[in-house]
């Protein structure tokens, strides 16, 4: 995955790794981005639980869901 996304994209993906000393919660630079994310598509009752046999058709409910998601917050009117 990392392969492809330097080479096919053109990205830098960088892995946050968690330090071996730490113990209990701690927060991660940048990981409630993605927590929050998935806390987006989880509103979608499609995706909550895993109904898909193939994965395009899941993808698709994904990008799908994204797209809902995305276009009503750039809707939403701004005071």
């Amino acid at each position: 995955m990392v392969g492809f996304a330097a080479k096919a994209l053109r990205l830098a993906l960088t892995v946050g790794k968690r330090d071996a000393d730490l113990s209990g919660f701690v927060v991660l630079p940048r990981r409630w981005v993605v927590e929050r994310t998935f806390g987006w598509l989880m509103r979608s009752r499609r995706l909550a639980r895993d109904y898909e046999r193939r994965t395009d058709t899941s993808k698709a409910m994904v990008l799908w869901s994204m797209t809902i998601v995305m276009s009503r917050r750039l809707a939403k009117q701004r005071r």
